[in-house]
């Protein structure tokens, strides 16, 4: 392993990097809470029924039809409800320099964000509800595999039908970094269909590169943001690091999880349906589709509980992939350099305090990061 000599240390958080991470955080707290709240008050009020008597007019007394209008509502209800913290994320962007995307653009991305939530919503409350209505019994173990199965899916898909929505791909035309890719990827044992180039600097100054899809789907993206500022080097480094999620088969073991928390999810729903009907009365049966924001009560509050477990299981992944990364490039430097100039680019925390990483971050720190580099070169020089 070649030494990276004089490496210097990860730099400080910037006054503004601080100040921008701190009112994303509160952000996200605050959506959560109203949405949180929106749930609560439409199960304590009664308004629930009411939509649900305003849907069942709107469709002509017909039940999947009125279970669609419903989940429309739901979603318009929030949507406008949340609009006001979407605005100010957006303003949030552009105030700190991290965005070129114009507001006619995000009044279109938010249309279609909200037109395909209303269709992937509706396919899955629409399966829900033919599942309550004919396995009541039984409901929740066969939603939870139909589930299982959706999630499969949409992963697979999800490279070739949902991105091409909100952002642009063009295969690479750097043959060169396409050959050193493609060859990074098959010492990683994995087959890539494609590498493109990720059309992102249209709405963001922020860079990225992933690997996504499964089988036919499997593909290598590239923001243009990080093609054209990254080295080859640097570029190759960043893509170890995902290939190594391939290597430790992270995909397959996440499904996994997503099993077990769902499994635990669609059992805690059960038992919330069942107490709310048979012992609250608050619904006529399980299949009254009024119950849907106890439904999403559940799944949020479940979510919440167990985000700090979920996230530490990340990092743990992400640090699993790291070493990969380490062990399949020829120096760490550039790995180094990939995550100090992601760090600046994108104004994320270099060195969060331990609480904030461990309830919010999905990744390790960039300063443990660059640790576990330094530290991983000194054990192989």
């Amino acid at each position: 392993m070649k030494a990276t000599m004089g490496t210097p240390p990860t730099p400080a958080d910037s006054p503004g990097a601080a100040r921008y991470n701190r009112i994303q955080r509160w952000l996200g707290i605050l959506d959560f809470v109203l949405g949180l709240a929106l749930l609560v008050v439409l199960l304590a009020t009664g308004w629930t029924s009411s939509l649900r008597d305003l849907s069942y007019r709107a469709a002509f007394q017909n039940y999947s039809l009125a279970v669609f209008f419903y989940l429309v509502m739901l979603l318009l209800v929030g949507k406008i409800l949340g609009f006001g913290l979407d605005f100010y994320g957006f303003r949030l962007e552009h105030k700190f320099q991290l965005s070129n995307q114009k507001l006619r653009s995000w009044l279109l991305d938010e249309v279609k964000g909200f037109l395909v939530g209303v269709l992937l919503g509706g396919v899955a409350v629409e399966v829900l509800y033919f599942i309550l209505r004919q396995f009541p019994e039984h409901w929740w173990l066969i939603a939870w595999a139909a589930f299982m199965g959706l999630f499969v899916l949409m992963a697979q898909i999800a490279p070739v039908v949902l991105f091409p929505i909100f952002y642009k791909f063009e295969p690479l035309d750097d043959e060169e970094l396409k050959r050193r890719l493609i060859v990074l990827g098959e010492r990683a044992g994995t087959r890539v269909r494609g590498v493109y180039r990720w059309r992102l600097s249209e709405k963001t100054k922020k860079a990225n590169a992933a690997l996504t899809g499964l089988g036919s789907t499997r593909r290598i993206i590239l923001a243009d943001t990080l093609l054209d500022n990254y080295s080859p080097d640097e570029i190759e480094a960043v893509l170890a690091h995902e290939l190594g999620h391939h290597v430790h088969k992270h995909i397959l073991k996440s499904i996994g999880v997503q099993a077990l928390t769902s499994f635990i999810g669609f059992w805690a729903a059960n038992w919330a349906l069942h107490y709310a009907v048979d012992r609250l009365h608050m619904f006529e049966t399980l299949s009254d589709f009024a119950n849907l924001p106890l439904l999403a009560l559940v799944a949020t509050v479940l979510g919440f509980l167990l985000m700090p477990a979920l996230n530490a299981y990340s990092r743990y992944n992400e640090r699993q992939a790291d070493r990969y990364a380490f062990s399949s490039i020829n120096s760490i430097e550039p790995f180094i350099s990939s995550m100090n100039k992601l760090a600046g680019q994108n104004l994320a925390e270099r060195t969060p305090s331990r609480l904030v990483e461990l309830l919010f971050h999905s990744h390790p720190s960039i300063s443990r990061r660059v640790e576990a580099a330094l530290a991983w070169e000194g054990k192989t020089v």
